[in-house]
């Protein structure tokens, strides 16, 4: 049979048109060993390949060949079952990942922003349980300072004189901190320090309103803001708690498809795509 030969199988009464060389993508998989009329589950009727086999979940086996990538419903639960048809067909790689419930399902993050004012500044400190959504976030954010004449915390824009990029401090790989508003120098100096949040490209530096934009960046990001409270009344201590689902990173099956190959696969994890 020509790799390019159309095939048609009709699984559990759900029908499935594809290419011999999608089924042949692992060699020694049951499915492959079905184009050569090797296997007796697979009867051929009127041109098409009918196996008693669950239909739907076959749908993800396909994609799986198509792609060589694993990719399922959020809401997805049958990992079992799926695993089962994975090894049924042959499909040994697949069912090994599949045995790694932890690496397919979503996981649940937690970030919490706390937040302080303090005279004419304001104070920020974001903790989260993921280190690539804070890393994330840190380049979504850029502090500014300058030393301002006349400037106060309800000033809406900085003066023109040229403001200096400042890191974000990071404690760890989950949280960071910075801070922006006024603080008084000398006469009528005072250093300035504004936030800006991507995409927005507004240097804000009344605190208030970098909290505002910062929550609402949060949640456009899918993030649900679940407590609001206050960790310490004295030192005006506010902290937000937030929380969402995060798909897990995609995982690729590599397959090893040289000639006189037996069809060997190797499991690539790809990146968490940021922001997401």
């Amino acid at each position: 049979m020509s790799n390019r030969e159309m095939v048609v199988l009709s699984v559990g009464g759900v029908r499935f048109v594809t290419l011999a060389s999608t089924l042949l993508r692992f060699p020694e998989s049951r499915l492959a060993q079905m184009l050569n009329n090797d296997d007796q589950e697979f009867k051929l009727v009127n041109g098409e390949f009918f196996v008693d086999r669950d239909g739907t979940l076959f749908s993800y086996i396909m994609d799986f060949l198509r792609t060589l990538q694993i990719s399922l419903p959020t809401d997805f639960s049958d990992y079992q079952r799926l695993q089962r048809e994975a090894e049924f067909y042959g499909l040994y790689a697949l069912a090994n990942i599949l045995n790694q419930e932890h690496l397919l399902k979503p996981r649940l993050e937690i970030l919490e922003v706390r937040f302080s004012l303090q005279d004419m500044q304001a104070f920020f400190r974001i903790f989260g349980s993921c280190s690539t959504t804070v890393e994330t976030l840190a380049e979504q954010i850029t502090l500014f300072s300058g030393q301002q004449s006349g400037q106060n915390w309800n000033s809406p824009f900085p003066s023109q004189k040229p403001l200096v990029p400042l890191p974000l401090e990071r404690p760890s790989h989950h949280d960071m901190v910075f801070q922006c508003g006024t603080d008084y120098s000398a006469g009528d100096q005072f250093v300035a320090r504004y936030v800006s949040i991507k995409p927005d490209n507004r240097k804000l530096i009344n605190g208030t309103n970098v909290l505002g934009l910062l929550l609402d960046t949060l949640l456009k990001d899918g993030f649900r803001l679940i407590s609001t409270r206050t960790v310490s009344s004295e030192e005006k201590v506010e902290c937000y708690s937030f929380e969402r689902m995060q798909k897990p990173a995609g995982i690729t099956i590599m397959v090893n498809q040289t000639p006189g190959s037996s069809g060997a696969a190797q499991v690539k994890r790809s990146q968490v795509q940021k922001g997401k």
